[in-house]
Parts: structure tokens; sequence; C-alpha cells
């Protein structure tokens, strides 16, 4: 019964037998508080519940929730490991009434169950409210019988707690339990309070008050439960221990670093084991709840959080990683309750494994230069700052590992030293990107990323969160506030917005807030490379630097995205398998209603290598694999057979996608595998269906396919039938008619297009038979035949001009064939009248009376066109000016 899954079984049990509904823990990143880096208490996943802004699940609540303090203010980091109940993990037993029973009944819950269904006993508890709270001390001395001296008035903020400066807030009432006079410390109130002796298992919070901006508080309308008990501490009480790393939990993880590392967790080595139970298990939600380690926020912190870890199994003298190897015991113990562990669990043995083989080479460097830079060094001895530094910029020695690394030898670190190193290197920075010569504008942004570092996305996992504004940018200047009809670019600490880079177009949506604030965003940039700017138009109410603020992505737009984007890494694939490896991407668009993707190629696809291409891409595409994303080293990746993605810069960490079968071709890889820190589809399936529209030239030795996905291409498809199917109407044939109906007619035509032209060529000839002769006509001594033709093909004149030469043995011809309204010229000239007269010459004055310039040729035949078809007679006028004693235009 007193096993840790017990106590947690047996708490929600008691509540939901209370009518209370049981609730999972939400995921450690919270999606409704951007101030918090992770959820840190019980109440956070319900706190718009408590501010109004979103309705009750039921009128009352219970919950374990997964709880980290490791970044911001709530940070236990350095002192895990070392006390007795500092935790980077833990979890919140709650109970919480949102309108429905206040303190009376919070307090018979509490007391019910600790003294009534778990047996502690009365005489070791004891109680505190807030001072004035008349009313909790009376219902305490009625429900439990304490005495008066064991229900402890507090004035001090311990007591009375409050959501921020403004907002709901209320008294509190702590209950502590007194682990013995063995124990040093005095109870709640006293001077040595401090002690270990009484320690804090459950806070009751009565919501009653609302703050107001002018100090004022207000009685809440309906006022509301929040309680918090530490699981680890409640757990430690019941198992008859003191101290929360001695409870079943920690010590079989304790006990399983003892096995593989042959170390006992004695002496010096304990605290090492400590932070290596309580790291991975921080450590592993993190994971499976989707955060993964990089340089920046909550990424940062995980990657904290693991290599203080993976410094301790380093100082317990593994010899190899150790982390990823504690894993399972962590899935026995936690995963029944906790089924993300388990379904995450190859995952976080994985990044566990690759973080820690490559942070033992940063250490075992930083370490012995850190050596060499201490000696002389002794307890109360300081490392300059500036040599902090330079292991943390140049080695890659994080500055709490050197100070964790010092502890023990009694070494400080200057740190306000390796503070201003750091900000002589931002200046240097600055400088270098003044010199560059960087747009003035872009100056703006630079400010905005020295001060703020990056904008932490969160859009991969999600489409909407919230955000405090950091900047506010309006006509390149920062502003402090943007009201209704401005456009501005918002900057937030953290956005499920992608900005527009890598060839995927940045995200469309809305941001919300208080009073009517609502902005439309047309898209989101991408300044500098790790800033996330949306833009967009104030269409009502204002916002300003400071504001928390909901941002909403356009779901619908963001998914055909992914689909256009994901595609493009199948249709890479696909080309390089049909067409070979020297094929490689040389640029991409991957918007909401097309993808197009330019590779290398000498020469146009043929018709079967598109068809092939497009078959495999929808091939992979019905397999509906899932997409896995990793984190390695640009190095590590390409070893590992990932493509790097034309025009991205990766920096020492990139994102591996690999998408579609899991060991194709027998290859034992994934069908793609690429280099890509974009949005993409969950599973290839997502994509629905791919289809090529076009394949063109970019340039030399660059081709370009456009295409589509799901929707757009179902509708393009569906238009090509519609088109199908009218063409069929006109033919009056059935749609499979159509190929062979049209083939027909095409023989048709052309037989009719050669009889034809056999006709026009009999009557320029004179007809033959009852056909009347071409009107030929004597000029100056010179014979000439002039004829206009409608319709006549331009590619016909010469042959025409050939056999008018045979017919008149000398003499001059001329021909003009009118089509829709442009015309066609020719003349030609018997070989015994060149030294007269230019076919080149003649063809030029005709083509000006046609309205055109220019026409060549040779001396005995020229060509040229005009746009006034109208004026046909008027080309051969000119001719026969020539002919009557004109001069001739020179050739």
């Amino acid at each position: 019964m007193n096993s840790t899954n017990d106590i947690r079984r047996s708490f929600l049990e008691y509540f939901a037998a209370n009518e209370h509904a049981v609730r999972p823990s939400a995921p450690l990143v919270p999606y409704n508080d951007p101030t918090l880096m992770f959820v840190n208490a019980g109440m956070v996943p319900f706190k718009n519940v408590f501010t109004g802004l979103e309705a009750a699940p039921a009128p009352r609540a219970t919950s374990s929730q997964k709880c980290v303090r490791a970044g911001g203010k709530h940070n236990d980091l350095d002192n895990v490991g070392y006390t007795a109940r500092h935790h980077t993990f833990f979890e919140m037993l709650g109970n919480f009434s949102f309108g429905d029973y206040f303190k009376e009944q919070a307090i018979l819950h509490a007391w019910t169950l600790l003294v009534k269904e778990w047996g502690l006993a009365k005489d070791r508890l004891s109680v505190t409210v807030y001072h004035d709270d008349d009313e909790a001390f009376a219902l305490w001395r009625k429900i439990s019988g304490l005495p008066e001296e064991r229900i402890i008035r507090i004035a001090t903020s311990d007591n009375f707690w409050s959501m921020g400066d403004t907002g709901p807030c209320g008294p509190c009432s702590e209950v502590f339990y007194d682990h013995g006079d063995h124990i040093p410390g005095g109870p709640p109130g006293s001077p040595d309070e401090d002690g270990d002796r009484f320690i804090e298992i459950w806070n009751l919070v009565f919501m009653q008050f609302d703050q107001m901006a002018d100090g004022i508080r207000t009685e809440l309308p309906r006022p509301s439960i929040d309680t918090g008990m530490g699981l680890e501490r409640i757990a430690a009480v019941m198992q008859g221990v003191h101290d929360n790393y001695d409870i079943d939990t920690f010590r079989a993880l304790i006990g399983a670093s003892e096995d593989l590392t042959g170390v006992k967790a004695e002496g010096a080595q304990q605290a090492s084991h400590r932070v290596i139970a309580d790291h991975l298990r921080s450590t592993s939600f993190l994971i499976a709840d989707g955060v993964l380690p990089s340089n920046e926020g909550r990424g940062y912190v995980l990657r904290r959080i693991m290599r203080r870890a993976m410094r301790h199994a380093h100082l317990l003298g593994a010899s190899r990683p150790l982390m990823h190897r504690l894993v399972p015991e962590l899935v026995t113990e936690m995963g029944q309750a906790y089924p993300e562990l388990s379904r995450a669990q190859a995952l976080i043995q994985e990044v566990l494994e690759r973080e820690e083989t490559r942070f033992r080479q940063t250490l075992e460097k930083g370490l012995r230069l850190l050596d060499e830079a201490t000696v002389g060094l002794g307890s109360g001895d300081e490392l300059p700052g500036d040599t902090a530094f330079k292991l943390y910029d140049t080695y890659g020695f994080p500055y709490d590992l050197t100070v964790d690394a010092l502890r023990p030898r009694g070494i400080e670190v200057d740190r306000p030293g390796f503070d201003a190193a750091m900000e002589q290197q931002k200046a240097a920075a600055r400088a270098a990107w003044k010199g560059s010569g960087a747009a003035a504008d872009g100056e703006v942004w630079f400010d905005i990323a020295e001060r703020e570092d990056s904008t932490e996305f969160t859009g991969y996992a999600a489409h909407d969160g919230e955000g405090r504004v950091v900047a506010l940018v309006v006509d390149g200047q920062e502003v402090q506030r943007a009201n209704a009809g401005s456009e501005v670019a918002v900057l937030t600490n953290q956005t499920p917005f992608y900005g527009e880079s890598g060839g995927q177009a940045g995200d469309s949506g809305t941001i919300l807030g208080e009073d009517g604030l609502s902005i439309v965003v047309s898209g989101t940039s991408k300044p500098l490379g790790r800033l996330h700017a949306m833009q967009g138009r104030v269409e009502s109410g204002s916002i300003a630097v400071g504001d928390t603020v909901r941002l909403k992505v356009d779901a619908e737009r963001r998914d055909r995205i992914r689909a256009n984007h994901s595609a493009t890494h199948l249709l890479h694939a696909a080309l390089r398998n049909h067409l070979g490896d020297h094929v490689t991407q040389k640029g991409s668009l991957v918007a909401e209603d097309r993808l197009r993707f330019d590779f290398s190629h000498p020469k146009p696809l043929t018709a079967e290598e598109i068809a092939a291409v497009e078959a495999e891409v929808n091939g992979e595409i019905r397999h509906n694999e899932e997409v896995s994303t990793r984190l390695m080293s640009p190095d590590e990746a390409i070893e590992a057979g990932a493509m790097a993605l034309f025009g991205e810069k990766y920096g020492e960490e990139v994102r591996v996608l690999s998408m579609g079968r899991g060991d194709w071709g027998g290859k034992g890889r994934n069908y793609s595998v690429e280099l890509c820190g974009g949005t993409h589809v969950r599973a290839t399936g997502d994509i629905g269906l791919f289809r090529i529209i076009s394949e063109s030239a970019v340039s030399s030795g660059v081709r370009r396919i456009e295409a589509l996905t799901g929707e757009a291409a179902r509708q393009w498809l569906v238009g090509r039938e519609e088109a199908l199917k009218h063409v069929a109407a006109t033919l009056k044939a059935a749609p499979d008619e159509v190929e062979a109906r049209v083939a027909a007619l095409v023989d048709e035509r052309r037989k009719l297009e050669r009889e034809l032209a056999e006709a026009r060529k009999q009557l320029a000839l004179g007809g033959g038979g009852s056909a009347p002769a071409a009107a030929d006509e004597e000029i100056a001594g010179v014979k000439f035949s002039g004829q206009v033709f409608d319709g006549m093909n331009p590619k016909e004149l010469r042959g025409l001009l050939d056999e008018a030469k045979k017919r008149m043995g000398s003499g001059i011809a001329a021909i003009v064939a009118v089509n829709e309204g442009r015309a066609a010229f020719a003349v030609a000239v018997t070989e015994d009248l060149t030294s007269r007269f230019d076919a080149v010459g003649l063809v030029r004055a005709g083509v000006a009376a046609l309205g055109g310039q220019g026409g060549g040729g040779r001396a005995d035949m020229a060509q040229g066109g005009g746009p006034d078809g109208a004026k046909a007679a008027d080309a051969l006028a000119a001719v026969r000016a020539i002919l009557a004693g004109a001069e001739v235009p020179a050739a």
C-alpha cells in the first residue's frame, strides 16, 4: 500500500470517490502560460480556468501532475543531489474546486485522507493558517481536534498565495509532518523553522480574492480551491524515511546506477548517484513530452540537466555512456502511471546515448583545461571570470559545469567577470555585423536579437499557444505599443508560427489578447535566422510590450504547407533513385498551394521518367510510415546518410528528418533522410496524393518540377477529368474513346491540309485543266506574276515561287499569304534577271508596305512579313513600281 505508485493511485481514488474528475497529467511544456518554461505546479494546467478564460472541465478535479523546476524563477538545479528534498522533476498531487466547495470541505478532505485513510499519526501533524484567517483556524480546530498551539498563524507571504501582481489570490493553509526530535529544527514560525524536522507535505490554497491593480482586494464571486502535495515528500513520510532519495522509486534508480557503475551510493559518491537518478527522471519525461536538447530555450535547459548528470556519471568512473542504460528501470517504476514513457523509451535512450557520447569528449577536454587553469588555487580562491568564459566560448564547457566541478575543492567562480567577458564578445559581434554592410534597417533586429537572443519555436508540436510580447516593430523602429490600424511585426518569447526559411513559406494566423486585441498575421519572417517576427495588421484593440497574447496558426494552411514540404523530400529521393546520385537540390518553394523543386540534371525528363518518379512518391505516401525527427551534429547526420538541403545554414546541431519505409530497398535506412528545420507531416499518408504538373529548364544543368499534393492535386485531376468529359461530349464519344477519335480527326485534318495545299498550288500554277491560269503581266519588258492567298501556310511560299519561275522561264513572281490579319511576303527572281533585280530589295519594299521591317534571303529568293495583311495589294504594287523604273532598295 505504501509504494509510491500505491500512494499516487490511492490519492486519485479517494478524490474520485468524492466526485472529483480524475484529470491526466498535462505535458511538461505549458500551453497556457508563456511566463513559465515548464509546468512547475499542479495548478498550472488549470490557470485559465481559475482566471475565467476557459470553462472548468468539471466542478471538481484531481490530478497527479508532472512538474520540473530547473530554469527561470523556480530553479532547484544547483541544490539537487546535495539536499534531502530538492528535485528537478517531481509529482504534485492535487485536488481542485472551481467555484464548488471551499474551505470547510477542503480541510475535511485533507484531514480525512491523511489521518483516516492513510493512517498518519495525528500527533505528528501541525498546520499553519494566514494570520487573519480566523475561519480557517476555527475549521481546523473543529475538524481535526488539534490543539490551538499546533494551528499556527503565519503573517508572512508564505501563507498567502497569488497568481501574479493582479488576479485571483487568497490565504493558504499548510500541513506539516514532524519527523521526530532526533532531527534538528523547529515548527513553522519558530526561530529554527529552517531545520529538517518539520516538513511541509500539503498546501491548501483558498482562492478567495481578486487583487486589483490599485491594491484593492474584492471577494471572488465563486471562491475556489487549489491544493498541492509533493508525492515524493508524502511517500517519504509513509515509507518511514526522512530523505526523499530513500523512497522506493529512487532506491530502484540509484540501485541500478550502483550496479552499472560498481560504485556504492556512499560518502562523496552519494550525491552523484542522486543527481543521476533525479536528472534521469526529468530528462526522460521532457523528451517524452517533445523537448529535445538544443542551444536555446527549453532544449538548452534539458541539455544542462543532461550534462550535469553525465558529469556525475564521469565522476563515478563510468567507462561508457550510462544514462540511457538506466531508462528501462525508470520505465519499470513509472511507465504504468505515465504510458508516454513507454511509448518514447526508444527515443529517450537514443537521445541520452548520443548526448552522453558527444559530451564525454567535451568533458574530458574541459576538465583537463580546468585543471590547468586552477593550478595553485585552493579552497576559498576564485577562478577568474575570463578564464571561465574561455572554457565556455572556445571549448564548449558550460559555466554551470565549471561551478559544479570546482565545488568539491571550495573554489568559487568570478561570475561578474564571466558576464563582462560575455558582454565584450557581444559588442565585438555587433561591431563585426555593422561592418559587414548589412542594411541599416536591419539593425533593429540585431538590437532585439542581442537583447532577447532568440525566439523559441514551439510549432513542431502545436498550432497554437501563448507568448509574452518582447518587441514590436513598426516602420523599421521599435515601439512600446501598436494600436488598431497599425502594420506591426510582433515578437514573442515563444511562438508556434514558423518563420519563412529553407524554402518554406512563413505561417499566417491570428494574435488575440485582452480588451479585444485582434491581429491578422499575414506572414512570419525569420530575421537574423533566430527571431520569428509575425507581421500583421492590428484589426482591433492594442498590443504592448509585456502583454501575454494567444497565438493561433492557420492550421489548415500549415497542414497544406507541411504536406508540400514533406513531398519535396520524397520527390528528392525518387529523383535520385531514377536519375542517379548526381541529383541534388538547387532550390525549392514550399507554399500552401503548390511546391517547386529545382535539381541538378543535364537534360529534360522523359514522360516515362516523370511517371516513374510520381508513382514511387505516391507509393511511399500510401505506405503511411511515421515521420521521425532526431537531433545530431551535421557531421553525424551526413555520416548517417542524411542529405543536406540547398541554402540551409547549419549550426552545431541539426534536425534529421526520416520518412518512408524503414528498410527501403533492403538498404537498412528510411526512404528519405535529410537535414531540415521545417515543419512536416506526422506520417507520409497525411500528404494524401502527389501529382507532377510540369517539368522545365531553369538554367544550364538545372531542371524544375512543379507539383501539387492533397486536395490541390485532387482538384487538378478533377479539372482534367471534367475537361475530358467536355471534349468527349463535343466529339460525341465516350471518354475512353476520345484518344482514338482525336487520332482519326488528326489524320483526317492532315489529309485535308495536303489536298488543300495541292489545290492552292494548282491554282497558283494556272490550275492545269479547267483551273484559271495565273495572271502574268509584263512591266517595262519584265514578266511579273503577283498573287494574294488567304489562309495559306507561309511554308508553302517558296515551293510555289519555284514552280512560278519554271513556268515563266524569265520573270519575277511575288506571293502574299494572309493569315489572321498578318501577312507573309515572298519574291522570286529568275537567274537571268538577278543582275538587274535583287529579291531581297523587292521583299523589303513590299514588307514596308505591310507595316513591317526587313526581310532576307538571296538575290533570287527572299521572304519577310508584316502585321497589316489588309495591305497585301500594296505590297505587290510596291514591287510593280520598282519594275516600272523606280530604284531598287539596297539589300
